[in-house]
């Protein structure tokens, strides 16, 4: 059975995350303080114990994320003696690709906290709120050929791209206000469902490039080491194993594209993947695999009974 190991993005927060992990497991406990530590702030009680809008915030949830996605693997490590080296892939979703290469040796925990809180922090700076808007294009008729006429039409009057690629049925659009509301009537003339959604900023699209130029900057002083396990990168669909290379692709993901469709397809193609495992909280990355690779196993590790009911398996 060939593995990868999955690492969730922003709207999978939820308060409560990890805090089983960290009660039941002293590996995942060390990651929650080292985390604390390294941003000198109580994330892990506001993990625990909320309240919501303040985990909601992106530089409170993107660190939050990682570090319970960090916490499960550290767990299985020290716990199960399975290893990230099992698997062979790591892929993240947005912010998660930071947790894939913490996972996989190339970011150390406290950087990859640091660079975290900051890319929250400049992609809230990049955009005044109320500028920017982002919104899911969903339905058995959606898919990337349709997201595109829908962002197209949009950009007659603003900036508005494909965001996201998630899978058939779900792409999300991110731009201009105005260009993805228009985006959004386009989108429903040609048969899909839009929900604007409740984010903070326009991610992944080129009005966060006063956030890419913070993000070169941090990163350009980030010690990198080369991952241990391949990292399906969300620019290129593709796994990479260069340091450097890495450290331009985090830069571009800051505006790219999630190609995150097109990363499970070449995994589950190519790659030979049998085996898509989501690690840290929620499921929407297994519910993604189910749509994309349909006959490859899919599961999710949360709490300490999956990761119990994993390594039986």
């Amino acid at each position: 059975m060939t593995t990868a190991f999955l690492f969730p993005g922003q709207g999978s927060q939820a308060v409560g995350m990890g805090a089983a992990l960290a009660d039941a497991f002293p590996a995942a406990r060390e990651v929650f303080a080292e985390v604390d530590d390294a941003l000198d702030q109580r994330l892990s009680l506001l993990m625990r114990e909320g309240p919501e809008d303040q985990l909601t915030l992106t530089e409170n949830a993107q660190p939050a994320l990682m570090a319970v996605s960090v916490a499960v693997m550290r767990a299985l490590k020290a716990e199960f003696d399975v290893a990230v080296t099992s698997a062979s892939f790591v892929a993240g979703h947005s912010l998660g690709e930071y947790s894939a290469l913490c996972a996989a040796g190339t970011l150390s925990l406290a950087d990859a906290a640091r660079l975290l809180k900051l890319r929250g922090q400049a992609m809230q700076r990049a955009v005044p709120v109320g500028r920017g808007a982002m919104a899911s294009l969903i339905g058995p008729k959606t898919d990337l050929a349709l997201a595109e006429a829908a962002a197209a039409a949009g950009a007659e009057v603003g900036v508005c791209v494909v965001a996201n690629d998630n899978n058939a049925g779900n792409v999300v659009i991110s731009g201009e206000k105005a260009a993805v509301d228009r985006a959004i009537e386009k989108a429903k003339e040609l048969g899909a469902r839009a929900i604007p959604l409740n984010v903070s900023a326009p991610f992944h699209c080129p009005l966060m490039a006063p956030a890419a130029e913070e993000m070169a900057a941090a990163l350009a002083g980030a010690a990198l080491n080369a991952p241990v396990v391949p990292v399906v990168a969300n620019v290129t669909a593709r796994p990479e194993t260069d340091r450097e290379t890495v450290r331009r692709l985090l830069v571009e993901q800051v505006t790219g594209r999630v190609r995150w469709r097109e990363s499970m397809e070449w995994m589950a193609g190519e790659g030979g993947v049998t085996r898509f495992v989501e690690v840290g909280s929620g499921k929407v990355l297994v519910g993604m695999a189910k749509r994309i690779a349909p006959d490859a196993e899919s599961l999710s590790l949360n709490g300490p009974t999956d990761l119990e009911a994993f390594i039986r398996v």
